[in-house]
Formats: structure tokens, sequence, C-alpha cells
């Protein structure tokens, strides 16, 4: 493990380098206050420091109330070293978020000691964080596609609604449904099903940029959110992620969406969520209606159709 020596004595320094190296410890030194933090902050932070209590710059009570400012960080375990042994200093050590505080010169034997305390701590520490991100996970995702779950991708279009009315941006939703899958459940069984969705899920993910969205929106329907998407993309975009799930082929059946689209800009603010989701639903249930495996586009502002139309026509050619 690596660990932080900060101290602006050279001597005392090269010391507690070499005493941590033969207990195992990758040992990264700082002169002084400001080096230790700018060590500390940087990337691939040491979990572990030493901090002499008196250094030029930022003293190692300064150092602490720095690191520990950074809430986000990675939790480094932090002891205080000092000649300074009355308990009025102990207690301004720890409140300024010292770990510990050794008094110099101090016993190798209770060092390393305290040390192997603090990784336990540190060790503690990493289990509970990893423990509240797979609770946040599960909270989030849908078990079997690992895509967003209902809650989070309709928490997620209406973050984006918020944004398209402040920022005046504009993006789309496609409402899509896996096709003929009441049929591939019954003739194939749910295993069968559930790696179809697996697939469409994947599809549906690749298919997509950094920044949009797609969530599993119930039983064998997924909901894609597009940012800055508007009518002059959204045939293009559309169209390329139905392919996406078309072209593919699982232990020979084939597979396809169907796809409702609406599209969303600024104009939409009397507009709610369920009403855009309701068109989308609409549009969906036509490209059922004309055959499945394609895209259909509501229209959410009347004005506008005479825009969409053209767009249509450039892209189809």
């Amino acid at each position: 493990m690596k660990i932080l020596v900060a101290d602006d004595d050279v001597v005392s320094r090269r010391l507690m380098e070499r005493l941590l190296q033969r207990a195992g410890y990758d040992v990264i030194l700082a002169e002084d206050g400001r080096e230790a933090l700018e060590i500390m902050l940087g990337n691939n932070a040491p979990r572990l420091a030493l901090l002499d209590w008196m250094m030029p710059g930022v003293d190692g009570p300064g150092v602490c109330l720095e690191v520990r400012s950074h809430r986000e960080r990675p939790y480094i375990y932090i002891t205080l070293l000092s000649s300074k042994g009355a308990k009025e200093d102990l207690v301004a050590g720890l409140e300024a978020g010292a770990d510990d505080y050794l008094t110099k010169p101090c016993d190798a034997e209770e060092l390393k000691a305290r040390l192997r305390t603090g990784e336990r701590i540190l060790r503690l520490e990493d289990k509970l964080v990893d423990a509240r991100e797979e609770m946040r996970f599960r909270a989030t995702h849908d078990p079997l596609t690992l895509l967003w779950n209902r809650g989070a991708i309709l928490a997620h279009a209406k973050d984006e609604m918020c944004r398209t009315l402040r920022e005046r941006s504009q993006f789309s939703l496609l409402l899509c449904d896996a096709d003929h899958f009441k049929r591939i459940n019954d003739l194939h069984g749910h295993l069968v099903g559930d790696a179809v969705l697996q697939e469409i899920a994947s599809k549906l993910s690749g298919s997509v940029r950094p920044g949009d969205f797609v969530g599993r929106y119930g039983g064998e329907e997924f909901l894609v959110i597009l940012k800055d998407c508007g009518p002059e993309s959204l045939l293009r975009r559309g169209e390329q992620i139905r392919q996406s799930v078309a072209s593919v082929n699982l232990e020979d059946l084939s597979i396809s969406i169907s796809a409702g689209a609406v599209y969303v800009d600024e104009d939409a603010r009397e507009e709610n969520l369920e009403a855009l989701l309701s068109q989308a639903d609409a549009a969906l249930y036509r490209a059922k209606l004309e055959g499945r495996n394609r895209l259909v586009i509501a229209e959410p502002h009347p004005r506008k159709t005479r825009e969409m139309s053209e767009a249509s026509d450039s892209i189809l050619g």
C-alpha cells in the first residue's frame, strides 16, 4: 500500500522512508505541506499519510482541514506526528481531521501497529462504499438487462424536459417494443425470452451516444432518451437504432423492435411527460399495426408538421 510521508526535516524523512519500506509500504515523500496537499489531492493519491505537525507553508492540521473539505475523494487515513504532547494539541489535531496522533520520536512497532489499524479501517470503508454503490445500482437498474429501470429512466426524462425548457434545447423519446415477444416466450420458453431482451438491451445501449439514456420501461418495452435530437435527425437516428436490433440473429431467431418516437423542444412547455409518452405509445401502436419492425414518429406540435415532412424527405431522398 502507498503511504505519504510529509516532513520538512530531511533526516526524519529518510529514516521514516527506510522504516516503512522495510515494513512493505510504497513510500511517497513530501518536503512541506503544500507538496503534501498536491499529492493527496492528485490522481491515484496514497490512502495512508504521515504528516509532521510543523511544516512550512501549510502545517499538518492545515493539510488535514483542506483534505477533509474534499468529501467526494477517496478517504485518506491521516496520522499526525509531533513533538507536542499536550492534550489540547491532541484534540486540535483530531478536530482538524486527523485519524491518529503520535508524539515524536515514535516507537517503530507502535507506528506499524497504528498503520495496520488504519489499513483495517480503510478496507472497512471501501466495503461500505462498495455496498452503497451496489445498493444504488440495484435501486436504479433493471436486474435482467442492467439498463436503467422504469423509475430511473422516467426521472432522466423529467430532468431532460427541465433542461430543454431551461436551455431552449431539444431531445427525443423512443418507446420501443420487442416484436412477437409473447410468441417467442410461448414457443421457445422464458429463458430464450430473457436472452432476447438482453440482446435488445445491448443493441440499444450500443446504438446511442454518451449522454443518452436507455431504460427498461416495463416488460418487453424500452425507453430511449436522445439528447439534443430534434426532428431533423430523429428519423435517421431512430432508424439506426431499429436497424441495429434487426441485425441480430439469436440462435436462428430473428429479433426486431417497433418504435414510436416523439421529439421535445422549448415549445413543449404546455406538455407533461405523461402526455408525451402517450403520444409515443400511440405512434408505437401504429408501428405495430403497419407491420412491425418499423419506426413511427408522432408530431407533438401541429404547427411543425411541415418541418418534419421536409426533414423526412431530405433523409429518405
